[in-house]
């Protein structure tokens, strides 16, 4: 499961980040002309995770002060009430996309309310601008920013190793940033405002992945990894004495100063022939930790160690927990108990068959224990249970052969962190989510720890295609790496990812639009078809067959009476077919690569574009004919669509800023269009519900319009537009796709690279999700009963009554458990959990229940101490009678 995220379209667009400007406030400059707005609420559509979260810090001072960096899709703030995630880099916009990019993220001890951010996504020219250190003073809420003289990768390869900025635990106005591409070593005096290269510092770096890539991805200097201070040797206002930094360079890759960064020296004794992951440092004991592996990561990794280097005398002390001719594997993740500092963890993050490791040592690294281990192969004996009923998609539907399982424990495991207040609270980063424990020193008695995901509010899904049907599921998606999903609920993270086939990566996603429930995608496949069908709105699905030389998705259309499919995929030219797809005929008159769409009224036709060219198909696209349009965008970066309920009614969006770039209205299928002189540039197309005084569907579009860089609706077809988002809700590039609700008029679903999808509502409207309701509050009745009890587990049935006089179309019952219970598994209802309150709600076949029926779920959980039943139960806020 190798997952990269790269932006699809390479933009030019950038205006320029000006190297080395003075820092200034994150907001945006004064429009060339006044632009109307409409106030909206914004949400994400639930997923809960969908990437890979490298980096975990928590604040050594602050009890449940913690931040995520991940590698497009910002920072988050850890909410310890809630036990949620609060995004911090929303305001990102259009200009300065790669800085969505996290390449380190750091807290200060010394003042709690003090966060900073190392940003940039790509070194090489994908990103046109440079990185930048953000600086907050309150938490993440608001950030000014400082510009650098060179780029930095949150989406590189070896960014799992770090962290790469850090704060001086004595003076906390000194920073460091470790830089890559040999760029070396930078601090700041003031607090980040600032910064210099420490002339001084002698290694820039050597180790790239890739030396031979053209692309300069893999072949870029991964450069100066991380920067750990030692506490022991500084006071209050003074800065820190001793600095240890580790260095991309296999032969010498940890340095130390001892006197505050004036001078450096590569340490003596150090393994060779490694790159030092993480180096972390139990200052009361006098152990610097370090993880080694063979190569940067974070797929990567055939061989590792981990070593301890004691302070005081200098000593290196080999303490791996296998021999290193059993790992195929390197080590990165790396954290110690600072309740218990001889207390070490280490994770195994490239080990991906049969599963992630994690080890376990309480003396130092002397001796060590595993999460897992064999007792005769393949069958292994796990020291955790793992309950990923809030994600349940983490299985990937999946039904593995031993040694595996389902879930896994994870892969990419990068960031691992133990509360530094709390030893039974781990967090660890995984490819695809944040999983965590709060019972973790269970390992050490001889009892399982239970491990779930710790994620919801982080959504780390990169959005290549959405659409909303007229019925059925509001929201279907095409994403990046997890494939894609059916929302019957937007605020409920859906069951499972599209499966049979599960893409790598979706690309492409339609519909037929007189017969809703006939959907087609298409994606990326190591092996298996690229192309695959559903009957039931995209509930379940079954592949269809390739045409010879297909290598990827492309794009794909349905015909509006679900009938005849176009299809043009990686690899070979533009194919249609009648059903669903057994056998594909070569469409002719279109070039390979071109995008295609469907009429939305007449089922025979089909239109494509390539190369500034529009094409039509009246045959069901057997054959395309070339439009006499002229004016159209040159390039490839175009998004089109055809209005629903309107024959011939298309409107196209793209271009570049070197070309015509704007959105373009044509009413007589292609043959014409005429562009719109209030668009200045305009990326993507989407319809939703019409006003309710307008006969015309709204239009939305990810556009720049009056100088003003945005998401915008139009409820006049084009002639004025309103602007529906603000600088504080921007999410970085959104050119991907965007499309209305054609059952709630305002509400937009917008494509993001990396923050999932985010849907808005017109604040009059009050975003309500057509998905469950939780029903009448207050007409209810519960029973809870505890059918089983055992040392440190039990079984429990509960009763909802409907006692009022109107149908629930859905239920969402929640109760707190007064002894620290915890639910393990439930069924015949989908729960979450928030410290210790419990919210369970229907399941699709439960949703309605009627005035005086009554719907029943069970689950397991675990508890000690006590095991009182709850006393009061709620729904929607108000109470329940209990039976």
């Amino acid at each position: 499961m190798r997952r990269t995220r790269i932006v699809t379209v390479l933009l030019a667009l950038a205006a320029g980040l000006l190297a080395g400007s003075p820092p200034t406030a994150l907001a945006a400059g004064a429009p060339e002309a006044a632009v109307a707005a409409d106030t909206y609420t914004w949400k994400n559509a639930r997923i809960d995770g969908g990437g890979f979260v490298p980096g975990i810090v928590f604040n050594r001072t602050e009890k449940g002060l913690a931040y995520a960096r991940t590698d497009i899709g910002g920072a988050y703030r850890w909410q310890e009430s809630s036990h949620t995630w609060t995004p911090l880099l929303d305001h990102v916009g259009w200009d300065d996309w790669g800085h969505t990019g996290v390449a380190s993220i750091a807290t200060d001890s010394v003042d709690p309310d003090r966060v900073y951010a190392a940003v940039g996504t790509y070194t090489n020219d994908w990103d046109p601008g440079d990185g930048a250190v953000l600086r907050s003073a309150d938490r993440g809420a608001t950030w000014a920013k400082t510009d650098l003289p060179f780029k930095l990768g949150g989406n590189m390869p070896g960014r799992g190793m770090g962290e790469r900025l850090a704060v001086d635990p004595h003076d906390n106005d000194v920073l460091y940033l470790g830089a890559p591409s040999g760029h070396g070593l930078w601090r700041s005096t003031d607090a980040g405002v600032t910064w210099s290269e420490v002339t001084a510092f002698p290694n820039p770096g050597n180790y790239a992945q890739d030396p031979g890539d053209t692309s300069g991805y893999a072949s870029d200097n991964q450069g100066i990894t991380w920067v750990t201070f030692d506490e022991s040797t500084g006071r209050a206002g003074t800065a820190t004495g001793t600095v240890y930094v580790g260095v991309a360079d296999k032969e010498n890759a940890v340095y130390r100063s001892t006197d505050a960064g004036a001078t450096w020296e590569r340490v003596a004794g150090q393994p060779t022939g490694y790159l030092a992951h993480k180096g972390v440092l139990d200052a009361e004991n006098g152990h610097l930790y370090l993880a080694y592996s063979d190569t940067g990561g974070p797929y990567d990794g055939g061989k590792g160690r981990l070593y301890r280097y004691t302070t005081a005398t200098g000593t290196w002390t080999d303490i791996s927990p296998v021999a290193e001719a059993d790992t195929y594997f390197g080590f990165s993740g790396l954290t110690v108990d600072r309740q218990n500092p001889g207390t070490v963890m280490a994770t195994a993050y490239s080990s991906w068959w049969p599963d992630t490791q994690i080890f376990r040592s309480t003396d130092s690294g002397a001796n060590w224990t595993q999460a897992w281990e064999y007792t005769s192969y393949p069958t292994r004996e796990n020291r955790y249970t793992m309950d990923v009923s809030s994600s349940p998609w983490l299985t990937w539907g999946a039904n593995p052969a031993p040694p595996e399982q389902t879930p896994k424990l994870g892969w990419m495991t990068e960031a691992l962190e133990i509360d530094p207040f709390d030893p039974d609270r781990m967090m660890y980063g995984t490819g695809a989510t944040i999983y965590g424990t709060e019972n973790l020193t269970n390992w050490d008695s001889g009892g399982k720890f239970a491990i779930e995901p710790m994620v919801r509010g982080l959504e780390e899904t990169a959005v290549n295609d959405l659409v909303s049907p007229p019925s059925g599921a509001p929201l279907l998606s095409a994403l990046g790496d997890v494939g894609g999903f059916r929302h019957t609920s937007l605020t409920e993270v859906p069951s499972m990812m599209f499966t049979s086939p599960n893409f790598t990566s979706s690309t492409s996603l339609d519909f037929a639009e007189a017969k809703p429930d006939v959907v087609v995608r298409s994606g990326n496949l190591d092996s298996g078809p690229h192309v695959a069908f559903s009957t039931d709105n995209g509930a379940t699905w079954f592949g269809g067959a390739d045409p010879a030389g297909v290598s990827g998705g492309g794009t794909v259309a349905a015909g509006a009476d679900g009938g005849r499919f176009v299809w043009s995929p990686d690899g070979t030219g533009v194919h249609h077919t009648t059903g669903f797809g057994t056998s594909w005929q070569a469409s002719s008159g279109i070039p390979a690569g071109a995008v295609v769409e469907s009429d939305r009224v007449d089922p025979k036709t089909f239109y494509g574009f390539k190369s500034g060219k529009f094409y039509v198909s009246k045959d069901g696209g057997a054959t395309f004919t070339a439009s006499a349009a002229t004016g159209l965008p040159a390039g490839d970066s175009v998004r089109f669509k055809a209005v629903p309920g309107r024959a011939g009614d298309v409107w196209l969006a793209g271009g570049a800023p070197d070309g015509p770039y704007g959105l373009w209205h044509s009413t007589d299928g292609g043959a014409t269009f005429t562009k719109l002189p209030n668009v200045e540039a305009a990326d993507t197309i989407g319809f939703g519900k019409a006003a309710p005084d307008a006969s015309y569907q709204t239009l939305f579009t990810s556009a720049e319009i009056g100088g003003v860089r945005g998401i915008f609706r139009s409820t006049d077809a084009g002639a004025s537009w309103t602007r529906v988002n603000d600088d504080a809700h921007q999410w970085g590039w959104t050119g991907a796709a965007i499309t209305g609700d054609p059952r709630v008029y305002g509400r937009v679903y917008v494509a993001t690279n990396g923050r999932g999808i985010v849907y808005g509502d017109t604040a009059g409207d009050g975003g309500t999700d057509p998905g469950p309701d939780p029903g009448p509050a207050g007409a209810c009745e519960v029973t809870y009963t505890v059918t089983n009890q055992w040392p440190g587990g039990f079984q429990a049935d509960v009763r909802l009554t409907n006692t009022g006089t109107a149908a629930w179309n859905g239920w969402s019952l929640d109760w707190t458990f007064a002894g620290g219970q915890r639910v393990s598994r439930m069924w015949n209802a989908e729960h979450t959990r928030s410290g210790t309150t419990v919210t369970a709600g229907n399941v699709g076949w439960n949703a309605r229940v009627a005035p005086g029926a009554s719907v029943g779920f069970g689950f397991t959980g675990e508890w000690s101490g006590a095991n009182a039943a709850p006393t009061a139960f709620r729904m929607a806020g108000r109470s329940c009678a209990t039976g």
